[in-house]
């Protein structure tokens, strides 16, 4: 077993990312997140001191997780959680189960939390965990066995007060459940407050599985009513389909939108007519992917990005949107459905070709607002009503969209640009008006 904790010289400090992600700003997760801070800190004006706290993690830790296998043999697998910053409130973020986790991955979906939870206003820092693995090559039984042993080498760190669990790429809410209980014995007491998105009948929350997707339609409102139009009107693209993008792509379709395109890792499909969003459902249900939807033709990952529709979601992973596929993007909005789909490049290049972005730190967040909702109903041990849960996100994410088009419109700057300034000026007004300790 290892653990570290970030010391001064563990991760890099600002000015080491500033000229790191001046040489390759889109090379990584973290070199794009890094370049985004450095433009907000530009924009506001903040000294170097300030921009080396706002860059580098809080917290992290390195744990060793050990797997005994169904057959008897045992594999070694690297586990990681970052706390990026906890001066408005305890950390908050996922738990991602996929092969490409490392610790600038961690690092970066950590850092984007912590504007995220700022933009919408939740009183929450940010956080983010990971497990290097592949969940569909292992056993329900191993993936527990996996989860409970991650939860018991990182334990010091998180709590109900200190930094709170959700489902992410890989993980769903059964994996919280385990967290959960995990946790909970080792107290020796119930605590349902240190994960969210936990099932209904361990104190999750109504609305939770559905959250983001929900938030990602409503930003899609918010925009398309800036430009004058309503989702009846515009055709969309879906780059992903998992827990967000499908979801999405059905309220796209109960909302009037034209769903022509979506995929997931394996390919996609496309009809220019529009998709039967709930026999595709019902077929990915049947055969776990979109592939081979007997209803429509089939596209690669790619292609669907340059597609000639109205709205481009990408819902995926990291980095999709560079600088060469932001070419030849032919949406007049990306809405990101996933965390850090484009690129520092690829923002550039969609700026200059007149491309509306409404970022990730927007656009997705409503799964953290309902995350926080569950937390709050759960410390209270009091639950609301679905209709109330929708309620309360739909005006939390038209509230966050109001605020950053506003200063968009007021200071010229892009969506991504005006969601950074607020999201990372309340963190350092945070920061300061604590103080520094000692």
């Amino acid at each position: 077993m290892t653990a570290t904790e970030s010391s001064p010289t563990s991760p890099p400090p600002a000015a080491d990312a500033g000229s790191a992600t001046a040489a390759s700003p889109d090379r990584t997760p973290l070199g794009t997140a890094r370049a985004q801070l450095a433009t907000a800190v530009g924009l506001l004006g903040y000294d170097d001191g300030l921009h080396a706290m706002l860059a580098t993690p809080r917290r992290e830790i390195t744990v060793a997780v050990p797997l005994r296998r169904d057959d008897g043999s045992t594999e070694l697998f690297t586990g990681y959680r970052v706390q990026h910053n906890i001066s408005r409130g305890p950390g908050k973020g996922g738990l991602r189960y996929a092969p490409s986790v490392d610790p600038d991955e961690v690092r970066a979906l950590a850092m984007w939390m912590t504007w995220k939870c700022a933009v919408v206003e939740l009183p929450y820092g940010g956080a983010k965990g990971g497990v290097t693995i592949d969940p569909r090559r292992y056993s329900r039984t191993e993936l527990e066995r996996v989860t409970r042993r991650y939860t018991s080498e990182i334990m010091p760190m998180i709590g109900p007060e200190r930094d709170i669990m959700a489902p992410d790429i890989g993980t769903d809410q059964q994996t919280m459940a385990w967290v959960m209980d995990t946790y909970s014995v080792n107290r020796g007491y119930t605590i349902p407050a240190v994960t969210t998105g936990k099932p209904l009948e361990m104190g999750g929350s109504l609305g939770r599985a559905t959250a983001t997707s929900r938030g990602v339609v409503h930003s899609t409102r918010a925009a398309l009513a800036d430009a004058g139009l309503g989702l009846g009107e515009v055709s969309v693209a879906v780059q992903g389909f998992g827990k967000v993008g499908s979801h999405a792509a059905r309220f796209y379709a109960e909302g009037g939108a034209k769903v022509v395109a979506v995929s997931d890792q394996d390919g996609g499909v496309h009809d220019p007519g529009g998709l039967n969003v709930p026999a595709l459902m019902a077929h990915v249900a049947e055969t776990g992917s979109v592939v081979g939807f007997p209803d429509a033709d089939p596209i690669d990952n790619r292609s669907l990005l340059g597609l000639d529709v109205d709205v481009l979601v990408p819902a995926a992973v990291e980095g999709v949107l560079d600088e060469r596929t932001a070419l030849g993007v032919k949406a007049r909005w990306v809405i990101e459905g996933a965390n850090g789909p484009t690129t520092a490049d690829g923002d550039r290049v969609l700026a200059e070709r007149g491309v509306v972005v409404v970022p990730d730190i927007l656009a997705n967040a409503g799964g953290v607002v309902v995350s926080y909702f569950e937390w709050v109903q759960a410390n209270q041990a009091y639950w609301w009503t679905e209709h109330e849960i929708e309620e309360r996100l739909e005006q939390r994410m038209l509230s966050a969209y109001a605020a950053v088009s506003q200063a968009a419109r007021a200071d010229g700057l892009s969506l991504r640009e005006a969601a950074l300034v607020i999201g990372v000026r309340r963190v350092a007004e945070a920061h300061q008006i604590r103080g520094l300790y000692p």
